[in-house]
């Protein structure tokens, strides 16, 4: 039976859906009848969600690095869904670093890992007594750099590898209760993060000592022209959510959701190429200086 063909609406939590993707997701949920649990940051963009839905979507306060805000949202949710439990947690909620690993500070990798994997972790171990209720479904945001990393994009591609492994390794673990686990690994996708990205490399390039600035400007120069290009063929967010909805409504969804066609030919091409070939590629196509 289909979400929008079932007469008890079914519960889904999504985190980081103020914009974009997660956005996109709680929005298409709300139309097939879901009952969207929509975690934001900004209470105002929980409200515009909500006036979105006709007051069909339930905002809550959820920052996945917040203990108090998980455990309160538990507590919210708990009583709201009852004996019936949760259909669905989509994993949506990170942020991206950028930039040579020589230079990015010690805690900006913690504060991207606090996000994109702990945060995950914080919300998944608190949400599973609900999912087994419903047999319900896990559905981590990853993205195509999960499976094969772009230089300069090392602390954001580091952080979707963990994600992408502790996904399999759950997926194995909640087999035996019913729970279902997915990993979505989108390409370019026309988000906001884009821009704030872009707004948070140009500030740390500031900071930069000229050693440093010689040995690697040029070549983040290259990585964000090809992100810039990237951006204006990226796919909607509406492609994503529509795996999204498949892995929490099919009878056998997949493990992985590839989404977009960057992401496929960069999939098969990671498949096909050992290391130094890919190695190679990249550097010719991204422009970069060649090993001496």
């Amino acid at each position: 039976m289909s979400a929008a063909e079932s007469t008890h609406p079914r519960s889904v939590v999504i985190t980081g859906a103020s914009t974009g993707i997660g956005a996109a997701c709680a929005l298409a949920l709300a139309r097939l009848n879901f009952r969207v649990f929509a975690g934001v940051r900004n209470r105002a963009d929980g409200e515009t969600l909500q006036a979105q839905t006709g007051g069909k979507l339930t905002p809550l306060q959820l920052d996945v690095t917040n203990a108090h805000d998980i455990a309160t949202s538990l507590q919210t949710i708990g009583r709201e869904v009852g004996e019936a439990g949760l259909a669905g947690l989509v994993n949506n909620a990170g942020i991206g670093v950028v930039g040579p690993l020589e230079i990015v500070s010690l805690d900006e990798l913690r504060k991207q890992f606090e996000i994109n994997v702990f945060g995950v972790i914080a919300v998944t171990q608190a949400f599973l007594p609900l999912l087994r209720k419903a047999r319900g479904r896990v559905v981590n945001m990853s993205s195509i750099v999960g499976r094969a990393a772009i230089p300069y994009m090392g602390p954001y591609a580091a952080s979707k590898h963990a994600l992408e492994a502790l996904s399999d390794a759950l997926r194995i673990e909640l087999q035996h209760t019913g729970v279902r686990v997915s990993v979505i690994e989108p390409g370019a996708i026309a988000t906001p993060i884009w821009h704030k990205t872009r707004n948070d490399v140009n500030g740390s390039e500031s900071t930069w000592n000229d050693e440093s600035k010689a040995l690697y400007i040029d070549g983040m120069e290259r990585v964000k022209h090809i992100a810039a290009k990237s951006e204006k063929d990226a796919a909607p967010p509406s492609l994503v959510a529509d795996a999204v909805i498949h892995a929490l409504t099919s009878p056998n969804p997949k493990s992985r959701y590839l989404v977009g066609r960057d992401a496929k030919l960069r999939a098969l091409v990671t498949a096909l190429l050992p290391d130094n070939l890919q190695d190679r590629l990249l550097t010719k196509v991204l422009k970069l200086p060649a090993k001496k």
